[in-house]
């Protein structure tokens, strides 16, 4: 009988701690301001999961407006054209959604 007993209560207590994980954002916010001491100092290469309209997103979360031309690189760098403060920059999203203008 107190195998059941502790059985149960094993069950009940995993059962409330898979209740309680919350479900993994697939596009999480990006933080309002970096230390510009942490911020990588250019595109970081890798395999890039963001399709066109989510890098899109991303670029136009730091800023920019009339985001065109973008195009995935051989190095898994999404870049392209966007505006920003009446200027024209060429900008490049990472992997890691790190938006670089240049």
């Amino acid at each position: 009988m107190k195998r059941v007993l502790m059985l149960a209560v094993a069950v009940a207590w995993s059962t409330a701690a898979l209740a309680q994980t919350p479900p993994a954002d697939a596009n999480p916010p990006m933080p309002a301001a970096k230390n510009p001491a942490e911020m990588p100092v250019g595109p970081a290469k890798g395999a890039n999961s963001f399709t066109e309209a989510q890098a899109k997103s991303r670029i136009e979360g730091r800023g920019f407006t009339n985001v065109t031309g973008l195009a995935k690189d051989k190095d898994g760098i999404w870049r392209g054209k966007a505006m920003k403060g009446g200027t024209s920059h060429d900008v490049a999203l990472d992997f890691q959604g790190n938006v670089f203008p240049r």
